[in-house]
């Protein structure tokens, strides 16, 4: 289920997700969190061969579950926590 956030207020969700190692990783994770239901932008900051930092704006409260299942279509990579804004 997505909760809408009051009108105007943007959220900021931090993933830590493991095994991106290029480019093209962050591509693949991009897309597939973009597609979410509410999902404005998507920036990764890249950490080869460590916790790489994908910064999520949305416009609703993103479902843990959905960002699960994004992460894993994306490729193997593995969703290490899950950081929301107050």
């Amino acid at each position: 289920m997505t909760e809408f956030t009051a009108e105007g207020i943007d959220r900021t969700t931090i993933l830590k997700v493991s095994g991106l190692t290029c480019g093209h990783c962050v591509t693949h994770i991009t897309e597939e969190i973009e597609a979410l239901p509410g999902v404005k932008n998507v920036s990764v900051l890249l950490s080869k061969g460590g916790q790489s930092t994908v910064t999520v704006v949305s416009d609703v409260l993103l479902n843990d579950a959905a960002l699960a299942e994004a992460i894993d279509e994306a490729g193997d990579y593995v969703l290490d926590s899950i950081e929301r804004d107050a």
